[in-house]
């Protein structure tokens, strides 16, 4: 049995179509680990953990892992840790990176990724196929629209209904009134079939405010409100008194914390990350509890790019529980972009091909391991040297 030979990690910045940000957010997405991993017959699998360092969870519950503190995890501690490993044994990795280092979901997510891209390499199976099969053939998905001017989003959501984006995700919690303008700006804008859900990223003072701003919104018929404050209690004390479900993001990592979440009551969505989990293994995990209490979920994430994305992709697929539509970029190389902006977040991706998006879903991909190889120019191309 091919075991794991050596793992490399190297950090890329790829180019951003437009700012994106979101309430607490101070550096630039796409500055990301990518982790190279290599079995002992030669093959080669991918990882990457879009690590922020502004991005943790509720009360310093979790906290933000920067790029070059991922590479110093994962080098100094997980990759000694697993190599020598024997491919398709997830248990035995996720249980060697925890006894060597507490935390760090981010690292760790990123090193389970490329051993999940190996192993379906190795036998010649899609990443879902090792998650327990394929739930739905497609992923639809959502376009998330950043802090950005009113007038630049009206344009960008005319844009997602023309080309068939069925959901738009509209960052608040800077300012109330602002938020108010901005969400009845995109529904003029994007039209009544657009599907409308909001993202606060716990930017509420109060649950009062919250519940107040949320209330004039409401006439713009939400899907969903997400994480309009930080902590769980106080997230359900939104959701008990508004007419939109709340869904909390921050406050679950993983699947103690969705137990926490419906023990408490009020909130009836999860958002599953692969990374916030730890990585695929564990976010199966999170989906599982949530189905079980009849918790509905979608899959989020960091804006990746292409290698993680198709992570996210591959869990989506897999998990029941994930019936919502999706805030999962559309990786899609230049040489494949003319002018689209429906889930496209950069200028180019580091993957060999775009995927296929059909009716404003992502078509999961069948190819072995996460589905689409890896651009080892774009890769050399975007690397940022020390």
């Amino acid at each position: 049995m091919p075991t794991i030979k050596s793992i490399e990690t190297l950090i890329v910045q790829l180019p951003t179509r437009r700012e994106h940000k979101w309430a607490g957010l101070t550096e630039v997405i796409g500055r990301y680990v990518m982790v190279k991993m290599t079995d002992s017959d030669g093959r080669v699998g991918w990882g990457e953990a879009p690590a922020l360092k502004d991005w943790g969870g509720e009360f310093g519950r979790y906290f933000g892992e920067s790029a070059l503190i991922t590479r110093a995890v994962i080098e100094t501690y997980l990759a000694p840790a697993v190599i020598g490993l024997e491919l398709g044994n997830f248990a035995e990795l996720h249980a060697r990176m925890d006894a060597i280092i507490r935390g760090y979901p981010y690292s760790k997510a990123a090193v389970e990724f490329a051993a999940y891209d190996l192993t379906g390499r190795w036998l010649n199976v899609p990443v879902h196929t090792l998650l327990g099969g394929k739930a739905r053939a497609k992923v639809a998905i959502t376009h998330s629209i950043g802090l950005i001017s009113i007038e630049e989003a009206k344009i960008e959501a005319a844009k997602l209904a023309e080309e068939g984006i069925k959901t738009i995700k509209v960052k608040i919690g800077v300012d109330p009134a602002r938020d108010v303008k901005m969400v009845a700006a995109v529904r003029e804008a994007a039209g009544e079939a657009m599907e409308i859900c909001v993202d606060a990223n716990e930017g509420y003072k109060t649950p009062g405010e919250a519940v107040q701003t949320v209330r004039q919104m409401e006439k713009c018929r939400l899907k969903y409100v997400e994480q309009p404050v930080m902590g769980i209690e106080r997230i359900a004390e939104v959701g008990r008194r508004i007419d939109a479900p709340v869904m909390a993001d921050e406050s679950a990592w993983n699947a103690h914390d969705a137990i926490q979440i419906i023990q408490n009551g009020g909130i009836q969505i999860i958002s599953i990350y692969t990374t916030k989990a730890g990585g695929l293994y564990k976010a199966m995990e999170v989906g599982a509890v949530c189905r079980a209490a009849g918790i509905i979920c979608n899959v989020n994430g960091s804006i990746e790019t292409g290698i993680g994305n198709l992570a996210n992709v591959q869990v989506a697929a897999a998990s029941p529980a994930a019936t919502l539509s999706c805030v999962i970029p559309i990786s899609t190389p230049a040489e494949a972009q003319h002018g689209q902006v429906g889930g496209i977040y950069y200028k180019d991706d580091l993957l060999v091909e775009p995927m296929q998006v059909v009716d404003g879903a992502v078509v999961v991909p069948s190819g072995p391991g996460m589905g689409i190889d890896v651009d080892l120019a774009k890769v050399e191309k975007y690397r940022v040297r020390d």
